[in-house]
């Protein structure tokens, strides 16, 4: 059942896409408990490790919920079968 939900086609684009919102949503969320001040992102020492780590994150958050979702579209459609 793996190989077949990942290789679903839209199962990685949608990963991706989720991934991004994920990340982005998470950004905005904590900017906004900061207070929207921009001394939230100058205060980021290693930018870089932030961003790898938000979009492993969210790439990670993507996979669990198209896998759910996939998993539960192909299961629908065995059992009208």
């Amino acid at each position: 059942m793996f190989k077949k939900v990942i290789s679903t086609k839209g199962f990685w684009k949608s990963v991706l896409y989720i991934g991004i919102a994920f990340a982005l949503l998470f950004v905005v969320i904590k900017w906004a408990i900061e207070g929207f001040e921009i001394d939230y992102f100058k205060s980021i020492e290693n930018p870089i490790f932030v961003i790898t780590g938000l979009l492993l994150s969210g790439l990670v958050y993507g996979f669990l919920v198209s896998f759910g979702k996939f998993r539960g579209k192909l299961k629908k459609d065995e059992f009208r079968k």
